[in-house]
């Protein structure tokens, strides 16, 4: 499990190909300390197991599924990546619980500077919409944010600056996608719905 809260930009230091699945090795210098091997790392999103150590970075496999349903398969060498280490007890729950298994894509639609901050637009698979609300929690790129709009399959999301220059955000443009996941207690919430309203 996650937060959604990006603690350090890693950048993509080598892309390795095995028949259909990747091997890539991130440069995080200063950012692994804590972290062992076999350790879950959220990278824009998606949850990796290190594979292997450097001092500087750290290795992860992707499997064609994972490549498939994230933007990993478009990843370039010299990309900046979001990192976050996995939740232990102790570490503050600053945004909201995050799996790291990426429901789907979601693409940048908008992109407005108002005042100090940035406000973004996007657009989600019809599939995944119904489990974004006004005022919840969504993860995009592996970042915590909150909806600040709903209207039909397109969400807004207001970035502040701290957000914008820390993770990948700021490097969005119009057309560009990004990891979705949607809030787990929406999905939970369906769930039981289904359950005590069986069809």
């Amino acid at each position: 499990m996650f937060t959604g809260i990006i603690e350090a930009l890693g950048t993509i230091a080598a892309i390795d190909t095995e028949g259909g699945d990747k091997r890539m090795r991130f440069a995080a210098a200063g950012y692994l300390q804590g972290v062992s091997l076999g350790d879950s790392i959220a990278v824009n999103g998606v949850c990796l197991t290190a594979t292997s150590m450097t001092d500087d970075g750290f290795s992860a496999d992707l499997s064609v599924e994972t490549l498939t349903a994230t933007t990993a398969a478009g990843w370039q060498v010299g990309e900046a990546v979001n990192l976050e280490k996995a939740l232990t007890l102790g570490k503050p729950l600053g945004g909201h619980w995050v799996s790291g298994h990426v429901d789907g894509l979601a693409t940048l639609v908008r992109r407005v500077e108002e005042a100090r901050s940035w406000r973004l637009q996007f657009e989600a698979p019809a599939a995944l919409a119904r489990y974004i609300a006004r005022k919840g929690s969504v993860t995009l790129d592996g970042i915590s944010l909150t909806v600040n709009e709903v209207e039909g399959r397109r969400f807004g999301v207001n970035i502040i600056p701290q957000t914008w220059t820390h993770t990948t955000l700021g490097r969005r443009q119009v057309g560009d996608t990004v990891n979705l996941e949607v809030d787990l207690m929406a999905r939970y919430l369906e769930r039981l719905m289904t359950a005590r309203n069986p069809e």
